[in-house]
């Protein structure tokens, strides 16, 4: 954590309108929810949900956090010399707190939502600008009602909107309600910002019309249609990068993207269009997005060693839905594999998916066929539609849950295979990719255990 100073005691204070109890710093360097990954002279916040944020001040402030902001009606449970802000709401302190610092940036602030993407996007943009100046980006993705940021609050200068796809379909029932929730970016606009919007998607339209009923005069699209403003030209998809040749705003540029995948040559588009909108280096933002790659469970590459070779695990466990499955099955698709190896998926329940689930988990076959996926595992009482689906010789095992799944997918793999594994984070389908990479440890143990009986039984000859 940096110890720079990000506010002083006395303009946080202010901000939330909060009372002073004990020995407070003069300044405190961040801001955390989290008892467990708190810094050192962090301000607490004891937000209230599963459980209560007020029974972790004491480890906070024993992780060395500077001070802890509390609400009035539970101060009397937390000793009297404690370091506190008190406030009569945790929650709506820390929004006061968020529109005072949104008040005091002279950044250009930049604002990302959509079905899909929304994370790679986000490091791309961080990476791109980075190159330019001083640049921020969220740690992860808040997706509650806690973390994100509310467009009215954070009020951005470009609104990106990556996709419109089947996700959250048990909330919010239809595409066009989906599209309709992520306009909301949009009402926060700065007066002369822009919204940056997907050309490609069946909804273009619908948002085009949302933005304009906001009050966006500047909106730019991008994609692979003809009138996209952000036009991908060309490309070619490489097993571990690709390259790019489009017209950004009428620049037209070839540039390289450090990770596979169609998914994160689209969103390039959108990423270079508002490097333009914000007034960046064009030029040295395409020359950045060589050196990205992708987030810890979003497409993570990792080789592992096994008798006869090296097999290569793609780790996509972080989430999934229907869109981000048949892009991750089209990254296993353009995947080298060795000799004899073969391509597999192992796929977890695509979750919050409503009445349609069990047929949109029926539909990846078309992804599976169209990608020459040889082996398929999956687990979860959804994804049962697709194992149903599957032609005999492409079904490599079913299991209720991961777990019971592991160790079928262990005992299949061999040198020379391309796996991916893929699921929402409520299918837990990290811990198969652990295992997969325990298999490599095993594998090296083996190696040095061989190699050891070796040279023993060269030393009993030569005695």
């Amino acid at each position: 954590m940096s110890a720079r100073a990000l506010w002083t005691v006395d303009d946080i204070a202010a901000a939330m309108g909060a009372e002073r109890q004990g020995g407070l710093p003069a300044t405190i360097s961040g801001l955390s929810i989290d008892s467990r990954s708190i810094g050192a002279g962090e301000a607490f916040f004891a937000l209230a949900d599963r459980r209560d944020g007020h029974e972790f001040v004491a480890a906070a402030l024993a992780a060395k956090a500077g001070l802890a902001v509390v609400a009035a009606a539970r101060r009397a449970a937390i000793p009297q010399d404690a370091p506190l802000l008190v406030v009569p709401d945790v929650l709506a302190a820390l929004r006061a707190l968020a529109a005072a610092a949104r008040a005091r940036t002279h950044a250009k602030v930049i604002g990302v939502t959509g079905s899909v993407g929304k994370t790679s996007t986000k490091e791309a943009l961080r990476l791109a600008l980075s190159k330019d100046g001083e640049t921020h980006a969220s740690v992860a993705s808040y997706n509650n009602h806690w973390g994100v940021p509310l467009s009215r609050l954070a009020r951005p200068h470009v609104a990106i909107v990556t996709a419109i796809a089947p996700v959250h379909l048990e909330f919010f029932g239809t595409l066009t309600k989906i599209a309709d929730a992520k306009a909301e970016i949009f009402l926060g606009l700065e007066k002369d910002g822009a919204a940056v919007i997907n050309r490609d998607v069946a909804q273009f339209a619908h948002l085009k019309r949302r933005a304009s009923e906001a009050g966006v005069a500047h909106i730019v699209s991008f994609g692979e249609r003809a009138k996209a403003d952000a036009r991908l030209l060309k490309c070619a998809l490489h097993a571990d990068c690709s390259t790019v040749q489009a017209d950004i705003l009428g620049h037209e540029l070839t540039y390289k993207i450090g990770a596979p995948g169609r998914h994160l040559v689209h969103n390039s588009l959108a990423v270079l269009a508002t490097v333009v909108l914000v007034g960046a280096d064009l030029a040295l933002a395409a020359l950045a997005l060589a050196e990205f790659k992708p987030a810890f469970g979003r497409g993570t590459r990792i080789e592992i060693e096994l008798p006869g070779g090296t097999a290569l695990v793609i780790d996509d466990s972080y989430n999934a839905n229907p869109a981000s499955v048949a892009a991750s099955l089209s990254l296993l698709g353009q995947t080298p594999i060795g000799p004899r190896g073969r391509r597999i998926a192992v796929l977890g329940d695509m979750l919050e998916l409503g009445p349609r689930g069990r047929a949109l988990h029926r539909g990846l076959l078309d992804a599976v066929l169209a990608n020459s996926v040889d082996l398929v595992f999956c687990c979860g009482s959804l994804m049962k539609a697709l194992w149903q689906a599957l032609p005999a010789g492409r079904r490599g095992g079913y299991a209720e849950d991961s777990a019971a799944l592991e160790p079928q997918v262990l005992s299949a793999i061999r040198a020379g295979d391309a796996v991916i594994v893929k699921g929402s984070l409520g299918s837990r389908m990290a811990p198969i990719v652990k295992a997969l990479q325990g298999l490599s440890a095993r594998h090296d143990m083996s190696e040095s255990g061989a190699s050891n009986n070796g040279t023993l039984q060269a030393a009993s000859a030569q005695g």
